[in-house]
């Protein structure tokens, strides 16, 4: 739809269903990377369900809004974040005396407990933060690519 200044405007129905399904996919992909460890899914899986929510966004309200929703500087520094949180609980095994990425914390809690994997949980937790981070800068590259500019007015509706 074209307004009179000549600024392309969204499908409503677009909008309208990806405000009502985005809630649901990033709710769905942190629970994936919270009970993974105890149940299918895990920390890859969910991270992708989460950034696939970088799509949701741009197919609702174009380029401009997305860029400005999401920093990617901020996503690329926390992606590193991420990667940093997996190796040092890599070497907590080290620092107790075993291998490197050997599961050291199960014993702590009772079995099917969402914490009794024990540090497979928290490396878990921190492999869907590089993905979701990761996964999401890439999709707004991806995004910043095709379109070619910041302007709005230049994309093509899907």
């Amino acid at each position: 739809m074209k307004f009179k200044n000549g600024i392309k405007e969204k499908n409503i129905i677009v909008k309208c269903g990806a405000d009502a399904i985005m809630p649901f996919s990033l709710m769905f992909g942190f629970y994936i990377i919270c009970f993974g460890t105890i149940s299918p899914g895990g920390g890859f899986q969910g991270g992708v369900i989460v950034a696939a929510a970088c799509i949701l966004l741009y197919l609702a309200y174009g380029h401009k809004t997305t860029t400005t929703a999401i920093n990617e500087e901020f996503i690329r520094v926390n992606e590193a974040i991420g990667a940093v949180l997996y190796v040092l609980l890599g070497f907590c095994g080290l620092f107790i005396g075993v291998r490197f990425c050997e599961n050291v914390f199960y014993e702590f809690f009772n079995i099917g407990d969402p914490l009794s994997a024990g540090t497979i949980t928290y490396m878990s937790y921190a492999v869907g933060y590089k993905v979701l981070t990761g996964v999401g800068f890439l999709l707004l590259l991806m995004i910043g690519t095709l379109i070619g500019g910041d302007d709005d007015e230049e994309e093509v509706e899907a």
